[in-house]
């Protein structure tokens, strides 16, 4: 098992996804993985940025270390969430993945546009979906580095 988080601390995700299989397909993906992780979860895009801010319900939310945000949301949609993300001086080098059902080139091209670090498409089958969640998470958390949570003065 290979652990390269801050020492021992597990790696913070958060996902921002409103269909409950979905949820629970990455959840069952992440506790199978090889790497230590807290998985938060919220429903919509008002809910994510609320986390984010540490705002309301969340006051006392961790930092994530990166967002999985899937695009089709109620209140504020994913293009929405990631768009003030980007527009945040505190969050703006936040690393956001998007994994979302959508493989319209518009939704790709817009995602990029808008700063994000990766587009990911939800397989239909759920062992697909399962092996596509932990080759990001392989990726994601032991072979990329981050930025200091500090890195807002540089």
């Amino acid at each position: 098992m290979r652990e390269e988080r801050h020492g021992s601390d597990p790696a913070e995700i958060l996902l921002v996804e409103d269909n409950p299989g979905d949820v629970r397909l990455t959840q069952e993906a992440f506790e199978e993985g090889k790497i230590r992780n807290e998985l938060h979860v919220v429903k919509d895009g008002v809910a994510a940025l609320d986390f984010l801010h540490q705002r309301g319900e969340y006051a006392d939310a961790p930092r994530p270390d990166i967002v999985l945000l899937d695009l089709n949301l109620p209140r504020k949609n994913g293009d929405e969430v990631l768009a003030a993300i980007r527009d945040d001086d505190d969050l703006h080098s936040l690393p956001v993945v998007v994994l979302t059902s959508s493989d319209a080139q518009e939704d790709v091209v817009r995602s990029y546009e808008l700063q994000v670090n990766a587009y990911l498409t939800k397989p239909v089958d759920p062992a697909a979906f399962i092996e596509t969640v932990q080759s990001f998470q392989e990726f994601w958390l032991s072979v990329v580095r981050f930025p200091p949570d500090d890195d807002a003065e540089g």
